[in-house]
């Protein structure tokens, strides 16, 4: 998924086109209205740990709090507080069901339709600063070399309790603390345990897909695209989240119950096409370095790593849900691991963006507490990987077609105007070749039949705003 902002261009059109509104239907919307702690009285007050939030300022979902100690033995303790959705949506009900259909929450460049009405995903259910919340909190005990044991050994916990934020971070507040040393005590030793965190995966052979986030401003009357400036403080938060994402994956395994995170191994066409891409870029491949080492050593303010990191995408292709227990035979296993992160995974820290979230989080709760999978869980597992990926189908064209839209936009003076360019897709069926352009940042179908890697000049022969179409053809030949 590439990251647009472009909160001055109207994308109505778009969300009208798809049929993505903020329309939930009344009795839904009651229930979201009217919500209450169904869990009020079996929760542990943690009310007393630190918890901050770190989003960007805008946000008002806020799904995850933190709170970070030392260890006794040198590593690090995580307190995670993930917001409680669960405790708010009836199972069965009007507000349910709607989200069942819904699946995630669709984001555009200039807003967002949420998963939840914004009642309870920016108000009842969000972690916001200064007032009581209901959260699942997992407490993960790392060692000082990275590693996590599990429930049985007590390194790992997770329950219903009542948290108390007491402070809301952003991204570039906290990387300048971490910079100047006077990070937030709460988060003081979040670099530390975010760099571990990340070094180890990369000797795992995780591949991470961290694409710069781009802009469309006007400069000097005319549109155009800069890269957003990405702080060190995301990848660090990123790591939380992947690593409450890979206990719970692992507990749910071990118990055959609950839903994982799954991608499959890259095809070697894929791994060959982004070896080919670095070379034209004139980007050096070390010899024994994984494709996820190579990625994260490139500079995310450069716009050859747009380029690189929307390639890289081929590596990551496949990724679905797997519902356990799992329905196989003996001719095929079923995919377990997340090959992007080389690692059991599922996803749980995000319940008032995500839909699978929600059903993961209560598997989870109930292996903990030795106590069984609730019945409403295991009447949803076996369905929703259908439901997801047919959101999923929804929110990807959402963002293509809202991408499409701004580059149309952007582009729309620049018709005939010629671009040095680098192939970084070939024409596949009924889909054209894909060219990156360094200046402005884009990508964009390309006429032809086109080598990865190739490098040529192009010229622009549609932008269209109207019909969200922008199209390329070789200037020469």
């Amino acid at each position: 998924m590439r990251y647009f902002s472009a909160p001055d261009i109207d994308f109505a059109r778009v969300r009208a086109d798809l049929g993505i509104a903020e329309d939930y239907g009344a009795e839904a919307l009651a229930e979201a209205q009217s919500a209450v702690d169904a869990f009020a009285d079996d929760r542990e007050d943690l009310r007393h740990l630190p918890f901050v939030t770190i989003d960007p300022p805008s946000s008002r979902d806020l799904d995850q709090a933190v709170y970070l100690e030392p260890g006794r033995d040198g590593g690090f303790v995580v307190h995670y507080a993930i917001a409680d959705v669960a405790a708010l949506v009836r199972p069965g009900g009007a507000l349910d069901a709607e989200t069942r259909t819904r699946g995630t929450t669709f984001y555009f460049p200039d807003g967002s339709v949420p998963l939840h009405p914004r009642v309870l995903s920016e108000g009842s259910g969000s972690l916001l600063p200064d007032v009581d919340r209901p959260a699942v909190v997992w407490t993960i005990r790392v060692a000082p070399d990275g590693t996590v044991g599990d429930v049985a050994d007590g390194s790992v916990s997770v329950r219903r309790a009542l948290v108390h934020v007491v402070g809301r971070l952003d991204y570039a507040g906290v990387s300048a603390d971490a910079a100047r040393g006077t990070l937030h005590p709460s988060v003081a030793l979040l670099p530390a345990f975010g760099d571990l965190r990340h070094r180890i995966a990369l000797e795992r052979g995780s591949v991470t897909l961290d694409l710069p986030a781009q802009e469309v401003v006007r400069v000097d009357g005319r549109w155009t695209i800069r890269l957003a400036t990405r702080h060190e403080s995301e990848e660090w938060n990123a790591e939380l989240s992947l690593l409450t994402g890979m206990v719970a994956g692992k507990m749910m395994l071990d118990a055959d119950v609950g839903l994982l995170r799954t991608l499959p191994p890259p095809g070697e066409e894929a791994v060959e096409a982004m070896h080919e891409l670095a070379e034209t870029l004139g980007i050096g491949w070390r010899d024994g370095e994984s494709g996820g080492q190579f990625l994260a050593r490139q500079p995310t303010a450069q716009p050859a790593t747009l380029a690189l990191m929307s390639a890289a995408t081929g590596l990551l292709g496949g990724s679905g849900y797997l519902a356990l227990p799992a329905e196989n035979d003996d001719a095929t296993q079923p995919v377990t691991q997340h090959s992007g992160l080389a690692a059991v995974y599922a996803h749980v820290t995000a319940p008032l963006r995500r839909l699978p979230d929600r059903f993961a989080s209560e598997a989870c709760l109930a292996i903990a507490g030795g106590r069984p999978v609730p019945q409403w869980v295991l009447d949803a597992l076996p369905g929703l990987p259908a439901e997801i990926a047919e959101s999923s189908r929804l929110a990807g064209r959402a963002d293509r077609e809202s991408v499409d839209l701004a580059e149309a936009v952007v582009l729309e003076h620049a018709v005939g105007e010629t671009f040095a360019a680098v192939v970084t897709r070939p024409a596949r069926e009924r889909r054209s070749a894909e060219v990156f352009i360094a200046d402005p940042p884009v990508l964009a179908p390309c006429e032809g039949d086109l080598q990865p890697g190739r490098s040529l000049p192009v010229r622009l022969v549609r932008a269209d705003p109207a019909t969200r179409r922008v199209t390329f053809a070789p200037a020469q030949g």
